[in-house]
């Protein structure tokens, strides 16, 4: 039995009947070498193999009694793996528009909690060229899997680390490690045991909370005096807001896109004007949102606020589940029409975003979840959803915005080799939109999700940032070379 940390209870506090809070991983297998295909039945083999290196899939929650405190993992004595992995045929002619709107359907339904909070689809009948799907039918050699994980197992770096534990670097090694012991089932643990262990861990965090205040205020006054001197400043959840279509109440209903784009052509404009990977990818979201919302004449006087997710422990590679997670608040200068002078206000914000977040801490928004109270924030969440309270405030931010770097080398399982893999996390109420790029190999595989009933077709914002990543690129050519920053997305 291990307790959920504050942070990672958070994403189950959040969840109400029209915000799911799952995250989406999904994979693109080329079986063309494996024997036989890579069927269902295949996928849940391979799976059994490997369930000892995918620590939080076998785990299920308990709730405290009377939400004394955060609720419990446990190793599910009723797991059966079959509950979890499912098959689905992608309409004709298997597209990236047709995947990508089944992708859509499968995010609206929420996990079942009584259950360890995952599900794996098996996408059959995949065109060979996703963005040429007329060009012949589906051979077979193409095989989608479609992973819904709770944001409360797990954040991008610990999917990334699973993902890592169950690939190969070779496409013949095809057998997993063994476990190091056998895996043993917990005893479902009992109300009164739930009650003791509650009051002893909320003691210890009672404990602890004269140094988070101390530790917070002299965050918040140290991000103060830099305000009062700095020329540049990142805006404020809220006070720097402005509304757009896109930002009001959820229902159910969610829509997906991707696209990719060359890790090439990103990495020339990052060196061209002098910026960061992370700088380019928020000004071709920035390009892309600004061209839509001046089309549908929705482009607000402010610019959009993108909020982008931080892992307070970069560079880990050995954590498997949880959230070590924390955000900085920056712009997408939408109201900036030149794109190379929209990509240097970026950067100049950014920097200074990232100052604010090391002067308040890494980990100041995990710490004071610890003390949610679990009930109250539920509640409370429901009936934010219930009343649409998010249509009659401005929103806290616009948008997320993540960059997860991915493998750099081929990945395999079971012989077949990873083509392509894609992620986004959850949509809020009043932020009704998040982009997560993953970079594998020489591609940069951008997913994105709203809410359906927000957006007529989602692959605008894909088709966008294509058409800013064009812009950007002509404009690079006779720009003076600069020297370039590091790789690293921070």
């Amino acid at each position: 039995m291990e307790r959920l940390s504050g942070l990672d209870a958070s994403f189950l506090y959040n969840e109400t009947a029209t915000l799911h809070m799952h995250t989406l991983k999904y994979a693109v297998l080329d079986v063309a070498n494996v024997e036989g295909g890579f069927t269902v039945e295949r996928l849940r083999h391979e799976l059994e193999r490997r369930l000892h290196l995918l620590p939080p899939f076998r785990r299920r929650l308990v709730e405290v009694p009377l939400g004394l405190h955060h609720p419990v993992w446990i190793e599910d004595p009723d797991f059966d793996l079959d509950l979890h992995v499912r098959r689905v045929g992608v309409p004709a002619p298997g597209g990236r528009r047709e995947m990508d709107e089944l992708i859509g359907e499968i995010a609206s339904w929420p996990l079942d909690r009584r259950r360890p909070l995952w599900e794996c689809w098996v996408l059959e009948s995949l065109a060979d060229d996703l963005d040429d799907p007329a060009a012949g039918p589906p051979s077979g050699t193409r095989v989608g899997f479609l992973v819904k994980m709770h944001h409360a197992m797990a954040d991008g770096v610990a999917a990334a680390a699973l993902l890592a534990n169950v690939m190969e670097v070779e496409p013949d090694a095809v057998d997993p490690p063994p476990p190091l012991e056998a895996w043993r089932p917990d005893e479902v643990p009992t109300a009164w045991g739930l009650v003791v262990a509650a009051l002893v861990d909320g003691v210890a965090n009672l404990r602890a909370l004269p140094a988070l205040l101390w530790r917070t205020v002299g965050g918040l006054r140290a991000v103060s005096r830099r305000r009062r001197v700095a020329e540049v400043s990142p805006p404020l959840p809220i006070l720097h807001t402005g509304r757009t279509p896109f930002n009001g109440a959820l229902t159910a209903h969610r829509a997906f896109a991707t696209c990719d784009l060359a890790l090439a052509d990103v990495k020339l404009v990052r060196q061209a004007f002098g910026v960061t990977i992370n700088d380019v990818v928020l000004g071709l979201v920035g390009g892309s949102l600004r061209a839509h919302l001046l089309a549908v004449d929705a482009l607000p006087s402010r610019p959009l606020v993108a909020g982008v997710p931080v892992a307070s422990d970069a560079g880990s590679t050995d954590r498997l589940m949880g959230n070590k997670v924390s955000n900085l608040f920056t712009t997408l200068a939408t109201d900036v029409a030149d794109p190379v002078e929209r990509l240097a206000a970026i950067h100049a914000v950014a920097g200074a975003a990232k100052e604010v977040h090391n002067l308040l801490g890494a980990d100041m928004l995990g710490d004071w979840s610890e003390y949610a109270p679990p009930r109250l924030y539920a509640w409370f969440m429901r009936q934010y959803s219930r009343f649409n309270l998010a249509d009659r405030h401005r929103p806290p931010i616009n948008l997320v915005v993540s960059n997860v770097p991915g493998p750099r080398d081929p990945l395999y399982i079971a012989d077949g080799r990873l083509a392509g893999i894609w992620s986004v996390g959850p949509v809020v109420e009043g932020v009704g939109l998040n982009v997560t790029v993953w970079s594998y190999l020489d591609q940069v595989h951008v997913g994105v999700i709203g809410c359906r009933d927000h957006w007529s077709d989602l692959h605008v914002v894909t088709d966008g940032m294509q058409a800013a990543l064009a812009e950007l690129l002509d404009r690079a050519e006779p720009a003076t070379r600069m020297p370039a920053e590091s790789d690293a997305a921070s």
